[in-house]
């Protein structure tokens, strides 16, 4: 049965671990379809389509984090009964880290281990003006300033025109984000960043370790804030490096 949250198909229920994977800003999951050849057979990649793009287009995007995280933690729910991951790219990630303390907060499993790209901790973002409520022009030249969008995509007005309102609901999602007091979760973090990004530097991301009682492990990479789309490889290294020991024992528990 199809499931619009996973579109790449349901979990390989023979996997030993399940890594939901959330896009960037604006993103959907066929960024990570490919990175499926770099798993390995233990590792079943999930790719996640949040509503407003990909075959959910049509489906009105979220504009508040709570609501997002809430909606993704039923979409998933049934399929946490295995050790799982989540890794989230720029906003991915705060949508992953959110979706962890959902989910404890229901007394369900908690990620094996969360992997956080290109995303600085609550209260170590570099400020930077809103721009969900700006004139489409300013949006348009706030993805110029991040990269990772081709010019000749952000100079088609057509294809800007039917992405906008899931851009623009995906800034309202970031930029009226809140972290809310809470304790730290019990789940270790791998941080990865781009040695060019200004937005999630080294210190901004070695910060995550206010929100977790575990190890945070630091890894650059050479690129800017889009380095996953090149980096597929070495990032996937990364994950499988870190999944086995910190998924060890949590088989346990994840059921009701």
């Amino acid at each position: 049965m199809y499931d619009p949250w996973l579109p790449g198909g349901r979990p390989d229920p023979h996997a030993e671990f399940r890594l939901f994977c959330i896009p960037h800003l604006g993103g959907n999951s066929a960024l990570y379809l490919r990175w499926r050849q770099y798993a390995g057979p233990a590792v079943h990649v999930c790719p996640v389509e949040l509503p407003g793009r990909g075959r959910r287009l049509a489906d009105p995007p979220f504009t508040r984090m709570p609501a997002l995280v809430a909606a993704l933690a039923d979409a998933l729910d049934a399929q946490l009964d295995r050790p799982f991951a989540l890794f989230g790219h720029s906003l991915g990630g705060l949508i992953a880290f959110e979706l962890a303390r959902t989910l404890r907060e229901r007394g369900r499993p908690q990620p094996a281990r969360l992997f956080i790209a290109a995303m600085a901790a609550p209260g170590s973002v570099v400020p930077r003006p809103f721009v969900h409520d700006t004139p489409d022009e300013e949006v348009i030249e706030e993805l110029r300033a991040l990269g990772g969008t081709p010019p000749e995509l952000l100079a088609n007005e057509e294809l800007m025109e039917l992405m906008l309102p899931t851009l623009r609901a995906d800034f309202t999602v970031l930029e009226t984000y809140r972290c809310l007091d809470g304790p730290a979760l019990d789940t270790p973090i791998s941080a990865f960043g781009g040695t060019e990004d200004t937005a999630a530097t080294a210190p901004a991301l070695r910060a995550w370790s206010r929100y977790t009682t575990k190890t945070v492990r630091l890894r650059m990479f050479r690129g800017g804030h889009f380095f996953p789309a090149v980096e597929a490889a070495g990032l996937m290294q990364e994950i499988r490096r870190d999944l086995p020991a910190s998924a060890a024992g949590r088989v346990a528990g994840a059921s009701r």
